[in-house]
């Protein structure tokens, strides 16, 4: 069943994006819970076509999970409330695929979120894109999907009080191969945020894109059991990076016998070097089939609890450049410039990749690169990404209307770091070029973003 989308409740935002930010990192260490179909299943990522009164978690009781979190010292809960199978944890009306027409016939996310604040625990929610069951997959977007998902959004964000921050994931990622155009960034974004302006919107994506710049997110985001790493040496944004106690996200029938992982590595490996780089830590531990923690698992949380308590010390944030959310109008569009170097060729800087770059010859004074857009666009902001953090040092950049050119910056680089942010007032282009004027050594750009933000 498909709602037709009703107006959100719009909620003026009293803290600003860095306020927030420094808030999040603020709570340090939180409990992130995976639970659902796949539990039943044995697998993280279930059928989406079995009878949902498998999901029938006689003992549920989420205040204790809000009990072995606050033995840990969590300071919050995340709940992964539909993930990529489509199951809802939820009563939704947008699909009777949800918990409350399952076996126990409960809205686990209102249970949830209830418990965690009896604890004065704050509450964030997991939420897929990608949807097995609703078909919302590659190749098969339809317009309705879109509205869809916002329904689902909207009820999340209206029927269950502040939602501290919102982590989406299945989007833009390799393995979903749903992009950013196929379901719009920044239409969910702004939508989440004219329900609730302060809840930070995090797409857990965030090893595609450079440390320096958020994209695409409020905060930098890893996934570790992903082999995404924080780099702790270069981190000054602020993030969130998720890691199971377990072995796996979901529950596993052997999950019980065997050990979680190390308390003291998850302390010492992670909790406590994340806070000091400015990264919440969200430790995953994943309910069995009656809805309860294991014995090992509450055993694991008391210890972590023994070995790390809050200091109340503040790791500042700085604050930084808005987040990138609107789409990339250069993405795979035909680039032409000046001599490249071997096979690093000018589409390479447009191919929506940071692991390639365009290279320019050695032999050339002001390398060019001009992406051709195949259209007439609105364009307020150019991001430039270098392969070093001082290798371009200034530059200009040029935007063609109608055969005629206008210079939209033209100086040193805005930025010491590899990603170079340059919003500029709105100008009307076909082609956008970018001339380098000066440099440390040869010239290589990893991408060349162009874009019309809404602002």
């Amino acid at each position: 069943m498909l709602l037709s989308l009703m107006a959100p409740i719009s909620h003026a935002s009293a803290n600003s994006l860095h306020e927030l930010q420094q808030e999040f990192v603020d709570l340090k260490f939180g409990l992130f819970i995976h639970f659902g179909m796949g539990t039943y299943q044995d697998e993280d990522w279930a059928d989406p076509n079995v009878d949902i009164s498998q999901f029938n978690p006689t003992k549920l009781d989420c205040r204790k999970w809000a009990e072995a979190a606050r033995s840990a010292n969590m300071n919050f809960g995340c709940m992964s409330v539909k993930h990529h199978c489509g199951f809802c944890m939820w009563d939704t009306e947008t699909t009777d695929y949800n918990a409350a027409n399952s076996g126990i016939k409960r809205d686990v996310v209102k249970e949830f979120t209830d418990a965690m604040r009896e604890r004065d625990m704050k509450v964030m929610f997991h939420f897929s894109i990608l949807d097995m069951h609703e078909k919302i997959l590659p190749n098969n977007i339809k317009p309705y999907h879109t509205e869809f998902i916002k329904n689902q959004l909207r009820e999340l964000l209206t029927n269950y009080g502040p939602v501290t921050a919102l982590m989406i994931d299945g989007w833009d990622a390799p393995w979903s191969r749903l992009s950013y155009e196929d379901i719009p960034f920044e239409e969910i974004y702004n939508f989440c945020k004219s329900i609730q302006p302060d809840c930070l919107i995090m797409d857990l994506n965030g090893a595609k894109y450079p440390a320096e710049a958020l994209f695409y997110s409020d905060l930098k985001t890893y996934e570790q059991g992903a082999g995404q790493k924080i780099e702790k040496d270069r981190s000054f944004l602020p993030s969130m990076a998720c890691y199971p106690l377990q072995r796996s996200w979901f529950w596993k029938t052997d999950m019980p016998a065997n050990a979680t992982k190390s308390p003291e590595e998850m302390v010492n490996d992670n909790l406590r070097p994340m806070n000091e780089a400015r990264c919440t830590f969200i430790l995953n531990v994943a309910p069995n089939r009656d809805g309860l923690f294991d014995q090992n698992a509450i055993e694991s949380l008391k210890k972590i609890g023994k070995l790390w308590k809050d200091d109340k010390k503040q790791r500042v944030v700085a604050e930084t450049a808005a987040p990138i959310i609107a789409t990339n109008i250069a993405k795979k569009k035909h680039a032409i410039g000046s001599w490249s170097y071997d096979m690093n060729l000018h589409d390479l800087a447009i191919d929506d990749s940071f692991s390639s770059s365009w290279v320019s010859h050695p032999s050339v004074k002001e390398p060019w690169l001009q992406v051709e857009l195949g259209d007439v666009y609105p364009v307020n902001a150019v991001v430039l990404t270098d392969n070093h953090d001082k290798a371009i040092t200034s530059y200009r950049i040029e935007c063609r209307n109608n055969g005629k050119w206008s210079t939209v910056f033209e100086g040193p680089a805005p930025t010491e770091k590899r990603v170079k942010i340059n919003r500029f007032n709105t100008v009307l282009a076909d082609a956008v070029k970018l001339t380098v004027t000066d440099a440390n050594g040869n010239v290589q750009v990893r991408e060349l973003g162009v874009y019309n933000e809404k602002r």
